[in-house]
């Protein structure tokens, strides 16, 4: 049988060629004469004309048999189906659509939305952030999840004891979670949280301790970047590098706690030049709010003002700044809320006696100054710190107190501090990268990176009547990838007569870390 595709047809079509076929093949099987004219099926679309009986003119039993079947090639014919002649669209580009939308879903992914900012990123990364300015107000978050885990372990090797408390412990030194993003060409945000039970000095009980929480504007004409909520105080290099970028166990002596301030609720500006060789910051904030409330219901709310500057007078551009030198300064105003100072200092761990401690006395406000130095030469590097403060004590003349640190690195397998010219906190180190990550599989095994390091820190407050604290550590890290690495401090802490509240002491203190984030 000849069949010939014709187009589709619609449904008043499709029903009247149903019952014509119906009515014919009825037809034939009765013996019956040619279809009535007045037939549902019009001329046009009609099946050719078939010899059979008249139907409807009696249903007696007498009525003539039925006549024998045509032929097949008689039937052949008469029930052709004739070709229409009908437009019918190409099948091609529409097989191919589907084949395409087919692939897709293979992939595991369907059309994805169009990026409204794909050219203005694409214009402010080749022109290094010149463009012209366009409205970014159809862009939206874009969110990631992060935190980190310091598991500590200390022993106190040997110390004159008593009356120096020295007792060993194991801690997680942070447990935190974090979550920061972009957002509408010109947004940043970031909050921090620790779970670690143990948040605070002097805090006992389980906490939830708020440390970064803050929001960034980018972009800003003049001043380059504005920043509101809780994060680092600009003041200090040492200070400002997260402590998951800083290669020793705890900030230096004078640095954290002491001449530079932690993490405060304020806003400060942030700018840059063209060559990124120049960076500056100030900002304004509230003095000393504890990270477990972060409230303050005072009359008196103290205040904090800080003002940074970095220059890079070398920085080699081929090797990105595997070789480089940076210098700094900073000043930091303190209108002391309750009127009460301290500074005291632990020997680099974060549990334990206090070596040096003046007390508590009355003071208005205290000014300190600061000059940053650090080099980094390829695999070695060299980082320094010295602080000057002018405390303005209530009944009593302006003391005098000062610190510093030094300290040096070298990597044995050849890799390099990481520098970065305006990271999150403007200029700071920032995450160490081996040349192989350390894994152990069949079929071999890979180094990961190993740091030799050696620090010294000061602390003299003699005009304060408490004596001078001096501190000596060496030892390693040991960079299993960017993100993971364990750490060995040797603490070696001496105080000299004097020095309150122990006198002079010597202790030998025994330091290590695992530590990773993601």
């Amino acid at each position: 049988m000849v069949i010939q595709l014709q187009a589709p047809l619609t449904f008043s079509q499709a029903a009247r060629r149903f019952f014509a076929d119906a009515l014919a093949i009825i037809a034939v099987l009765c013996g019956g004469s040619a279809l009535a004219e007045d037939s549902p099926v019009a001329p046009e679309q009609a099946p050719s004309t078939i010899h059979v009986a008249q139907l409807g003119e009696g249903d007696d039993d007498d009525d003539e048999a039925p006549q024998p079947l045509p032929p097949v090639s008689v039937m052949e014919q008469e029930f052709s189906t004739q070709p229409y002649n009908m437009p019918t669209p190409p099948l091609e580009p529409q097989i191919e659509g589907i084949l395409k939308r087919l692939n897709a879903l293979e992939k595991g992914g369907g059309p994805k939305k169009p990026d409204v900012n794909a050219e203005l990123k694409k214009e402010f990364d080749v022109n290094d952030g010149v463009g012209d300015w366009r409205d970014l107000s159809g862009d939206k978050w874009a969110v990631k999840l992060g935190g980190h885990m310091q598991l500590d372990s200390i022993n106190w090797a040997d110390v004159e004891n008593p009356p120096v408390p020295a007792y060993n412990y194991v801690e997680f030194r942070r447990l935190r979670l974090l979550a920061d993003g972009v957002g509408y060409g010109v947004y940043d945000f970031r909050l921090q949280i620790d779970i670690e039970p143990e948040g605070e000095d002097n805090v006992t009980t389980p906490v939830t301790v708020i440390k970064d929480a803050y929001l960034t504007m980018n972009e800003v004409p003049v001043i380059d970047r504005w920043r509101i909520g809780n994060f680092f105080v600009p003041f200090g290099l040492e200070q400002v590098t997260n402590d998951t970028n800083n290669i020793f166990l705890e900030r230096s002596i004078p640095t954290q706690g002491i001449f530079t301030a932690d993490r405060e609720v304020g806003m400060a500006i942030y700018g840059v030049d063209d060559a990124k060789d120049f960076t500056w910051t100030t900002g304004v904030f509230i003095d000393s709010l504890s990270e477990a409330t972060k409230e303050r219901i005072d009359g008196n709310q103290g205040q904090r003002v800080s003002g940074r500057l970095t220059y890079l007078p070398y920085y080699d551009e081929p090797s990105n700044g595997r070789y480089l030198i940076h210098t700094g300064a900073g000043v930091l105003y303190t209108h002391d809320q309750d009127e009460q100072a301290r500074f005291r200092a632990r020997p680099q761990i974060h549990e334990g006696p206090f070596f040096i401690d003046s007390g508590l006395f009355p003071a208005k406000s205290y000014t300190t100054g600061n000059i940053e130095l650090a080099t980094v030469w390829g695999p070695f590097s060299v980082q320094s710190e010295m602080y000057l403060s002018n405390v303005d004590r209530i009944n009593d003349e302006v003391a005098t107190i000062s610190g510093a640190y030094v300290y040096c690195s070298y990597f044995l397998t050849g890799e390099n501090r990481i520098y970065e010219r305006y990271g999150q906190h403007g200029a700071q180190f920032g995450r160490n990268v081996p040349y192989s990550n350390f894994f152990l599989t069949p079929g071999g095994c890979g180094p990961g990176a190993w740091e030799f390091k050696a620090r010294w820190s000061n602390l003299t407050l003699t005009q304060l009547d408490s004596g001078q604290y001096n501190d000596f550590t060496i030892g390693f890290n040991w960079y299993w990838s960017d993100r993971v690495r364990t750490m060995f401090d040797w603490i070696h802490p001496i105080t000299r007569y004097g020095t309150t509240p122990y006198g002079p002491q010597t202790a030998d203190i025994i330091g290590m870390r695992f530590d990773f984030n993601f």
